[in-house]
């Protein structure tokens, strides 16, 4: 691969820290960054990279959620050492979120092949966008929000869970605009969803990074720009978090639609004018 320049992280890094909890596509924004910089998306030590400066991200919300992952966890061992314990919904919650990550986890390792090859086209980043910017609109429209986070069940995890899997196989879907459309579609509240969609991904997206370093350092990518994007993606995620939470609670989710739309349209106009490289 062309080697990724420290300058190239930080933008890389900026992009994944901005967009990586809006539901905007994280993963289709870092493949047109890259094409732009004319950064080969496919490269199998490229696609390392990307998941690799995620876990700067991931890290945000573990330091902005801190509180909240500490009551889970000591509920969780809690529950494992008292019977009593495991009628409290902190400790039903932190199981759901680990169950509900097996589907994206055994699906990730399952499809490998496809997600670093012909799935890594721009096109389908293109595609992606549009079709998931109709979901979120129809999710938003259908959801009755009228349900909070205490009101979320092991269905509603599993199946929110489970609707990771669309980002994985469809880069430019967004990981965030899935799970926050299901969980408005099962008439979660918005920032209900939007909560539900960041505590499941912290396994999913951690795993991922640290399963992919030993081929982002071991195909090539020099360990500083690795060092950078993650650092910059951590610092620009939190200031994200914190803004999106604010946002959802007042507004719907419009301005994204058509902010994915406009984007999708664009980069299929780049594509067919032949700017960039699918």
């Amino acid at each position: 691969m062309s080697a990724i320049s420290t300058g190239q992280a930080t933008v890389l890094g900026i992009v994944e820290g901005i967009t990586e909890f809006l539901p905007v596509s994280s993963t289709g924004h870092l493949k047109i960054t890259e094409g732009l910089m004319h950064i080969p998306v496919d490269d199998k030590a490229v696609v390392a990279f990307t998941a690799v400066i995620q876990v700067g991200a991931i890290a945000a919300v573990f330091v902005y959620f801190f509180k909240d992952i500490v009551r889970f966890t000591r509920a969780l061992l809690r529950g494992i050492a008292n019977r009593e314990e495991r009628y409290h919904h902190d400790y039903k919650f932190a199981w759901w979120v680990i169950y509900a990550t097996i589907p994206i986890v055994a699906v990730g390792l399952a499809a490998k092949p496809l997600i670093e090859g012909p799935l890594a086209s721009l096109w389908v980043v293109a595609g992606s966008l549009i079709v998931g910017s109709a979901v979120m609109w129809a999710a938003d429209q259908m959801g009755r929000h009228k349900r909070g986070e205490d009101d979320t069940s092991f269905k509603d995890a599993m199946l929110v869970g489970c609707s990771q899997i669309l980002a994985l196989l469809f880069p430019g879907f967004s990981r965030s605009g899935a799970t926050m459309s299901t969980g408005l579609i099962l008439d979660l509240d918005r920032v209900a969803a939007t909560r539900l969609s960041f505590f499941l991904g912290l396994p999913a997206l951690t795993g991922a990074g640290v399963y992919e370093l030993k081929d982002a350092v071991g195909g090539g990518a020099p360990v500083m720009p690795l060092v950078v994007g993650t650092a910059v993606s951590f610092v620009v995620a939190y200031a994200s978090i914190a803004w999106l939470l604010k946002f959802v609670a007042k507004h719907s989710f419009n301005a994204f639609v058509l902010y994915r739309i406009v984007i999708g349209v664009l980069l299929f106009g780049l594509l067919g004018m032949g700017v960039l490289d699918a």
